[in-house]
């Protein structure tokens, strides 16, 4: 029997917005992704870059992710 664990892969993603400097600047969301299997961290610079860091764990399953997401 396979177990679940043997074709899951999990992630925890921590975000949080970075305040402007100045009254003029919006704030810039920031974050890291961690792969709980692994420990790999990866930080992120827009909330678009989490499919790009999903993506190679998929690949090595033989599947590819179509980027960018949005249409």
């Amino acid at each position: 029997m396979v177990s679940i664990e043997s074709n899951t892969h999990s992630f925890v993603i921590k975000i949080w917005l970075e305040e402007a400097p100045d009254d003029v600047q919006e704030g810039q969301w920031r974050g890291h992704i961690t792969h709980v299997g692994s420990g790999e961290r990866r930080y992120l610079r827009t909330l678009d870059d989490i499919p790009a860091r999903i993506a190679p764990y998929l690949k090595a399953w033989g599947l590819e992710l179509k980027l960018p997401l949005r249409t």
